[in-house]
């Protein structure tokens, strides 16, 4: 992804709901892996696009922030897709780090299995590493 502003046809064949968000899933691009899904706005998008890096709109934050921000634990963008009602994006990634703000590559992590949920994947990164004592991310 490059430094150029934001194509106008891509941002024009988005269907944004009416809190102006659809849902992004990054995926590790090459392996598959599902790393995360979280929430784009024009102004993600188009911050995305501009940096190569993937930026997402924190609902609960109630602003704009670039993953690793804070962490370290970025993404960079290799490829966007979007669904056939345009409602969805598709982030191909490279990932450096974990995804998941628990410290766990993936936040996928926890799989329903005869009755009970199981984790199946390890903490790498304790999340006080990630964000220090205070929790928030």
């Amino acid at each position: 992804m490059s430094e150029a502003p934001a194509p106008t046809a891509l941002l024009d064949a988005l269907a944004f709901d009416r809190d102006g968000l659809l849902p992004a899933v990054a995926q590790q691009h090459g392996s598959g892996e599902v790393l995360m899904v979280a929430w784009m706005n024009r102004a993600a998008v188009e911050a995305t696009l501009r940096t190569g890096e993937a930026h997402y709109w924190s609902r609960s934050r109630g602003r704009l922030w670039r993953k690793g921000e804070e962490s370290g634990q970025t993404q960079r963008v290799i490829e966007l897709r979007l669904d056939c009602d345009g409602d969805t994006l598709l982030l191909l990634v490279e990932q450096t780090g974990v995804a998941c703000h628990t410290g766990r590559r993936s936040c996928f992590f926890r799989v329903y299995r005869e009755g009970r949920l199981e984790t199946s994947a390890p903490v790498l990164v304790a999340p006080d590493d990630l964000y220090g004592s205070s929790g928030k991310f």
